[in-house]
């Protein structure tokens, strides 16, 4: 039995474009601009701000990137689910273990930086401080989707206005010192490169699809949202820094919000910072838990991952999966000093962009014609332009990871692939793969309503909260096979209809070569043309 055929309950779908769109804004904006800003203004100087530019405007490449693939396959899956789209099964499934392992590092070492500034105001343990953390988080994701939601959005708001007040603080400091001071094209490319981090994170909205009342518009209009409104606040808090102290004061500080802060309030500062910083810390941790819960979710739900992963609570929360991820990252807090370790995030994110990259330009020329509501933009001779940038962004900026970081992303690439030939290949326990074709070479052009049913049951498809009803959804699924039977790459027509679609042609996507047959295939249509 199947992950998707094991559950009763599934994921309720109440977010909407504000909630989703807070949570990429609290995952963006973590703790890292309160350590980044000082080290990106010693490389660029004054011009910090460009660097936050430009890191944000490369960013976005991928992100337009992720938008795409969002609107296309609207499911908790994420980059897993992408990447098997034109890659064989194993390779997919890496890129998930390597990003769901990412995740729950990440929300380790946040947390760990949580304690660091509880211990601010109370003396306890590191490793404490952040168990209580994740403790916490770990039972406000369990109440559900609505309730962590609604935190989320109130804990994004603080953490947008802490940094809005250092941009009030700077503005009567406006023109104190030159904003161009100590460019160079080099400084700015370095502290972009540094600063780049500060913006991952933006891609995790896509793992709250399958919660999300209109996925297909509102995840991408989301993504680009929150990355936007993150860049602009970054820019902002580096005018607003480099106004107060000057590039030198700034570029030295240990503390530079905390210096500027103490500009308007003094002595204090350091409290108002850490409280803000405790804030961002808590949210960051709780998003982190929830896309990684998600993920995992989304690949037990097709079979990668054991079935238990994809059981959901009466709260429609994703219980086992949440547990995993909070068990996962409180094993890393163990580990105390996990520097090393959390390697793994900066690795996994480049890997990561590169999939999905790839994916988008090789869907061009594999499925021209599926439908795309949100299309990435500029092509030459069908080669998408801003994805081939992105990647050459991901070129420029990859050898400014340390060696450890590759050498530790290299073993976990390769735990993730052992991983995979265990659960896939072990025998008569081994996982197999959701949806298994009655005939792989020829399209079923019949389905009948009980059928129909059952596809929207492991589509988990909630006719309360669709605009389409069982009647519909079995028409509709008869005219794509139908379609299908003439086109293997489904063009469809109506959004209502893409999840449909998915299923339609899941027998297909599970044959190895289907892609290269299908490439064959539009060559040859084209010659006879």
């Amino acid at each position: 039995m199947t992950g998707a055929e094991s559950n009763a309950a599934h994921l309720q779908r109440s977010l909407g474009l504000g909630q989703i769109t807070a949570s990429g804004v609290g995952i963006i904006i973590g703790a890292g601009i309160y350590v980044l800003l000082g080290a990106a203004t010693a490389e660029a100087g004054a011009a910090v701000w460009a660097a936050f530019l430009l890191a944000g405007a490369l960013s976005a490449l991928t992100a337009l990137s992720y938008a795409e693939l969002a609107a296309m396959f609207p499911n908790a899956g994420a980059e897993y689910d992408y990447t098997r789209r034109v890659a064989p099964e194993w390779i997919a499934f890496v890129i998930g273990w390597v990003m769901i392992l990412g995740l729950v590092i990440a929300a380790a070492a946040v947390s760990l930086g949580f304690a660091s500034y509880l211990r601010y105001f109370v003396d306890v343990p590191r490793r404490g401080g952040a168990w209580i953390l994740i403790g916490v988080v770990t039972t406000v994701a369990m109440v559900g989707i609505r309730q962590s939601a609604r935190l989320t959005v109130a804990l994004s708001l603080v953490q947008v206005g802490g940094l809005a007040t250092i941009v009030a603080i700077g503005v009567p400091h406006l023109g104190d010192h030159s904003l161009l001071s100590g460019w160079s094209t080099t400084g700015v490319i370095s502290a972009a490169a540094l600063v780049f981090f500060a913006f991952i994170g933006f891609d995790e909205v896509i793992t709250l699809a399958e919660e999300t009342t209109d996925p297909v518009r509102t995840v991408p209009r989301a993504l680009l949202l929150a990355l936007g409104l993150s860049t602009l606040l970054y820019v902002a808090v580096a005018v607003a820094g480099v106004s107060v102290l000057g590039p030198a004061a700034l570029g030295s500080s240990e503390q530079p919000l905390a210096d500027v802060m103490a500009e308007a309030i003094g002595s204090r500062s350091a409290g108002v910072v850490a409280v803000v910083a405790m804030i961002a810390t808590t949210n960051t941790t709780l998003l982190a838990i929830t896309a990684a819960s998600r993920l995992q979710y989304g690949m037990a739900g097709t079979g990668a991952l054991p079935a238990s992963l994809a059981r959901v609570s009466r709260r429609s929360a994703p219980w086992v999966a949440i547990l995993a991820a909070s068990a996962l990252a409180a094993g890393f807090v163990a580990l105390g000093d996990i520097e090393l370790v959390a390697a793994v995030t900066d690795f996994a994110v480049y890997l990561v962009f590169i999939a999905v990259n790839v994916t988008v330009i090789l869907l061009r020329f594999w499925q021209p014609k599926r439908l795309r509501p949100f299309a990435v933009r500029g092509s030459v001779a069908r080669v998408p332009v801003a994805p081939v940038l992105a990647l050459a962004t991901i070129a420029l900026l990859m050898p400014s990871l340390q060696v450890r970081a590759l050498a530790v992303g290299t073993v976990v690439v390769a735990l993730g692939a052992g991983v995979y030939a265990v659960l896939h290949h072990s025998g008569p326990g081994r996982l197999e793969a959701t949806w298994q074709p009655e005939d792989p070479l020829r399209p079923r052009t019949r389905v009948s309503v009980g059928e129909a049913a059952r596809v929207a049951e492991l589509l988990r498809v909630d006719f309360g909260s669709v605009a389409f009803d069982l009647a519909q959804f079995h028409l509709g699924m008869s005219v794509e096979l139908e379609h299908g039977k003439g086109d293997p790459d489904t063009n469809v027509t109506d959004d209502d209809l893409v999840a449909t679609a998915k299923i339609c042609l899941a027998h297909l996507n599970a044959i190895p070569d289907y892609y290269t047959r299908l490439s064959a295939m539009e060559a040859q249509a084209a010659q006879e043309r």
